[in-house]
């Protein structure tokens, strides 16, 4: 008998909390009814049942992460524990390499346009014919 999109649903939401899956697409390494493709074309991946137990897992896990990390001998993870939680003047102090990517006026500056491939060759051509 051929399940309904909603016993899927089910199931799915069973399987992420029993194997504490976090992300959608390790749903079909899991969940062996349905393919990926399937599972995007039965739109499961607007599911706001599936969207609340992965984010669940993820908020859960995070927690749990930390919670370690602080509690940790270990340096690295707890700078990287501290990291997650100081404030931007704080984590600027923090790194040992930091460029203030603001113009004169203190706006943030934007990221340079990539030219695409005829607008280059019109620069390089229009420099060519100056020398």
């Amino acid at each position: 008998m051929r399940k309904t999109k909603k016993q899927h649903e089910i199931d799915i939401i069973q399987c992420i909390k029993e194997n504490n899956i976090v992300c959608f697409d390790h749903i079909p390494g899991f969940y062996m009814d349905l393919g990926r493709t399937q599972l995007y074309n039965l739109k499961l991946n607007e599911s706001d049942g599936i969207r609340e137990a992965l984010n669940s897992n993820k908020t859960r896990t995070a927690g749990m992460l930390f919670s370690k990390w602080i509690a940790s001998d270990n340096a690295t993870l707890q700078l990287a524990a501290y990291r997650l939680v100081c404030s931007d003047e704080e984590r600027r102090k923090l790194n040992q390499q930091y460029i203030e990517a603001t113009g004169k006026d203190g706006k943030d500056l934007v990221p340079p346009r990539v030219l695409t491939k005829e607008e280059a060759r019109k620069i390089w051509n229009d420099m060519d014919k100056e020398y």
